[in-house]
């Protein structure tokens, strides 16, 4: 399971594709915005994701605060304990992103890290609390940390240009690995069942490495709502060993109203 919530976490974001350059522009979210995601391992509920949007400043900039946290309930967590926080502080005008932390312990696989982006010397220090050591990065145009790429791609595509069969790339860094390159496939729109009612979506295909984890290249798909919001409805993966899928539960503060369709 490990791997599966740092893709959920990118709530893979990378719904990419024509960016404005970072220029401002108004946000489709707003502090408040609330998102529960439900995940399942076959028939176990696995665990329960959310994602909190809330405001903050760093060095008396305003600042988007986003603090997500995942963790295994029920029977899963006798198995598989994972307890999760990931948080990322960054520009509300341009969306570039000022400290990302990650807290996790998955199974007792345990890590501490804190990245501090200084965009004025082109520079990123990543502080590995656990382990006590620094590292440095040079930053690349348009980099961002795992929970920033997905708040700044939802302000900054236009829906009616995505091509299907076309895909993208996206750097980001939040990890000692350094930076991780991520591809997605845009697949068309489809219509989803959900608790809520049915729901258009845009669906894409991150390309991931296969082995350990995921059963092949293409294994993973994600569903974004068709909507004002862009909100992940649904993400599934095919593993090495069963498949696992996190769907949209609950959702508080949205921006936009949230699009139903009515039969």
């Amino acid at each position: 399971m490990k791997k599966i919530y740092c893709i959920l976490f990118l709530l893979v974001s990378q719904i990419a594709l024509p960016q404005n350059g970072g220029d401002s522009k108004e946000s489709v979210f707003k502090p408040g915005e609330w998102l529960k995601f439900r995940m399942h391992y076959g028939v176990l509920n696995a665990s329960y994701a959310t994602l909190h949007v809330k405001s903050d400043k760093i060095d008396n900039v305003p600042v988007y605060h986003v603090v997500g946290k995942g963790k295994t309930t029920g029977w899963a967590s006798i198995f598989f304990k994972v307890d999760d926080t990931y948080e990322s502080y960054f520009d509300k005008k341009d969306g570039k992103p000022y400290r990302f932390i990650r807290k996790i312990n998955e199974g007792g696989y345990k890590k501490d890290v804190e990245i501090n982006f200084d965009h004025k010397k082109d520079k990123a220090v990543l502080n590995d609390k656990k382990n006590k050591k620094e590292y440095d990065f040079d930053l690349q145009d348009g980099i961002q940390d795992l929970i920033s790429a997905f708040y700044y791609l939802r302000n900054n595509y236009d829906p009616d240009e995505l091509v299907v069969g076309e895909s993208v790339d996206l750097k980001m860094l939040y990890d000692d690995d350094g930076v991780f390159n991520f591809k997605l496939k845009y697949l068309g729109t489809e219509v989803l069942k959900t608790r809520f009612g049915k729901v258009e979506c845009y669906k894409f295909r991150p390309l991931v490495q296969s082995g350990r984890v995921f059963k092949e290249k293409e294994s993973l798909s994600l569903w974004v709502s068709a909507d004002d919001n862009r909100i992940p409805i649904r993400i599934k993966a095919d593993l090495a060993v069963g498949a696992i899928k996190a769907d949209l539960h609950a959702y508080n503060g949205l921006k936009h109203q949230f699009k139903i369709i009515m039969d």
